[in-house]
This record gives structure tokens, sequence and C-alpha cells, in this order.
């Protein structure tokens, strides 16, 4: 069967074309653009035209693809910005007549819930039952860093609890650093890790987060921060893709990040443009998560709420 999974977030809107059966995704198109649809929202509480504009350009390339390769359904889900928007009907019809199907604004739980489907599957084949076990130990935490949220997801096979939480690298990148300096000041740094840590003190009341044994870590900050740890000359997702980067490699890159100008970051090899601005905040939630509760490491997933989406399809 092939499936058209859409993930439109804060900072990207996403496409993956699959064959899905058998228990495996087979990739035919995977792609992503940043059009920073939560562009003001946690200001406004409205999308902005411009960004709704630039989404559904990237939407309607995304639709020709879709229609190129034959794909038999789509399904097209839509995560905080757009949960928190005043006006995001004009969001659901602008997608609807794009890809003739109707936009899912998801809540947070069942984002959690595909994010931790999309990060899981392959790891659940990297730990095959031996006497000395393989590859990652569940139960896992898997954490979805996204531009406005970012989900906490507990489980072995399948999802047993999980928050999502209002804390994003575009959303305290706009709440707290837009105007901090070049590179930004420590009380801005301080106002954005004490947004995180109250976020934590939410999960940790919530969610059982010290009962995992692999931190899972998903989406762009998280593989940015991973293409940093491992010097690579330029973006390699097959590199990343399961990689495990340790605390004190998190913890580097993160005040490498916090240290550098615009232009530092700018010039990183791994570097999404999109992703220049808000990078310091994303790597920084990261960094509080891995210290808070104390992870020797964070393992790196490629596949994250895309696939969800696309095995959800294919179910």
């Amino acid at each position: 069967m092939r499936v058209a999974a859409v993930d439109c977030g804060t900072n990207s809107v996403r496409l993956l074309i699959a064959d899905a059966g058998d228990d495996v995704l087979d990739d035919v198109e995977r792609r992503m653009e940043i059009v920073r649809l939560g562009q003001g929202v946690d200001r406004t509480g409205r999308l902005a035209p411009d960004a709704l504009e630039r989404t559904f350009k990237a939407m309607r390339a995304y639709r020709e693809l879709i229609d190129r390769h034959g794909a038999t359904a789509t399904r097209v889900v839509a995560t905080s910005a757009t949960r928190d928007a005043a006006n995001r009907q004009e969001f659901v019809v602008g997608v609807r007549e794009i890809f003739g199907v109707e936009p899912e604004v998801v809540t947070g739980d069942e984002e959690a819930e595909l994010s931790f489907t999309g990060a899981t599957r392959g790891l659940v084949r990297l730990s095959p039952e031996t006497e000395v076990p393989q590859g990652p130990l569940p139960p896992y935490l898997v954490v979805d860093i996204g531009g406005g949220s970012t989900e906490f997801v507990v489980g072995s096979e399948h999802a047993e609890a999980a928050l999502s939480v209002d804390i994003g690298c575009v959303r305290l990148t706009e709440r707290h650093l837009r105007d901090a300096g070049d590179p930004p000041a420590a009380p801005a740094l301080e106002a954005v890790v004490a947004d995180i840590e109250a976020a934590l003190d939410r999960v940790e009341a919530a969610v059982p987060v010290r009962r995992a044994h692999t931190l899972v870590g998903l989406a762009g900050s998280v593989t940015t921060v991973a293409g940093m740890a491992l010097d690579l000359p330029a973006y390699d997702p097959s590199r990343i893709h399961h990689s495990r980067i340790s605390a004190e490699q998190v913890h580097d890159v993160t005040r490498r990040l916090l240290a550098m100008t615009h232009g530092d970051r700018a010039a990183v090899p791994v570097m999404h443009p999109g992703r220049v601005d808000v990078i310091g905040a994303g790597a920084l939630i990261l960094d509080r998560i891995v210290r808070r509760f104390a992870f020797s490491q964070v393992v790196v997933s490629e596949h994250d709420i895309l696939d969800g989406i696309a095995w959800s399809i294919a179910a």
C-alpha cells in the first residue's frame, strides 16, 4: 500500500510517501520545508497570513509529488501551532483545498502516540531477546522536541504514558531570545531554563520518566545536535539515525551553540538555514532533559511522528 503522510508542525512541514507492508516502510519520497507556521502564535494567538501562504506553497508542491507517485491514501496531521491558533479554520480550509482531505489537528497525547510509534518500531528490531540484550533497552522515553511543544512518552512496545508541554524551540526563542543579544545574554538564557524546568516538573508528575532505560530523541533540534556531536561535514541522515550521543556531547554542543553568534551557527555544516535562529533553545531543551533525568546518552532517531502517521494509514 502506497501512503502519503504530511506532518505540519510549528517550524516545518514534512512529507513521507512510502510503501507500507510486512512491518516495513520503504521510503519513496521524504521531504522537509521550514515554513515557520508558528510565527508569532505564542504572542498573538493567530496564524500569520504570510506563514499560512509559505505553508500552503510547500503543500502544493507536496500534492504534486503525491499525485506523481500514485499514493492511494493521504493523512495530514497538524500539531502545536495550529492547536493554539484562534484562526485555525483558515488553515483547515486551505489544506482541504490542496489535498482533498480534512487535516487532523491532533491533541498533544495523539501527537505523542504517533511519535512513539514512528520512533520505536525500528528499535524493537534492534533489541532481540537474548541472554545478553543487544541494542537500546526498553522501556523508552521518547522525546519529540518541536517548534511549539515537546512530547514525552514512555513505553516499551506501545505508549503507556504521555504528556505534551508547551516548550519548543520556536516558542522559547520568540518568548525570550529574539531580542536577547547575539549571542544571547545570560538573563535571557536563565529565563529559558526556568520555563523548561517548570515544564519538566509537570512531566515528572505525570509520566514515569525515571522508569525508562533509554532516551530516544526526535526532530530537528536533536538531529542537528547529533550532527554537530559527530562532527559531520554535511547533514547525513544515515549517519545520524540510531546514533548514540553521550550526555557530555549534548552538554558540549549546547554550550557551543549558546556561545555562537547567528553567523557562527549559520556556518555549521549540518545546520539547516531554517534552524539557525532557534537551535539554541532546542538544544537547551535536550540538555535540560538529559541533566534532569540523568541519562548517560540519547539515541537519535530520524524516524518520528511522520513515520507514525504513515503506519497509522496502513494499519
